[in-house]
């Protein structure tokens, strides 16, 4: 498996380290995603599903639920 050496985090997150947020990796062939708080947990997935995903989070079709 390859292993992403290049962790970046969102522009949304502000500057510095310690800030919680969403960081992207990614291998020829496919994106880690992982959460700056749980750095161990790494979400793999293409682009193309990860860009569906994206397009109706901002169409409104999939919301966040908080529990």
């Amino acid at each position: 498996m390859d292993t992403p050496g290049n962790w970046r985090k969102s522009s949304y997150s502000g500057p510095g380290d310690g800030d919680s947020c969403v960081e992207l990796a990614s291998t020829p062939t496919t994106l880690r995603l992982r959460e700056s708080d749980d750095p161990a947990t790494i979400l793999t997935t293409t682009p193309t599903p990860l860009a569906q995903l994206l397009q109706a989070i901002r169409t409104g079709a999939v919301t966040a639920r908080r529990t």
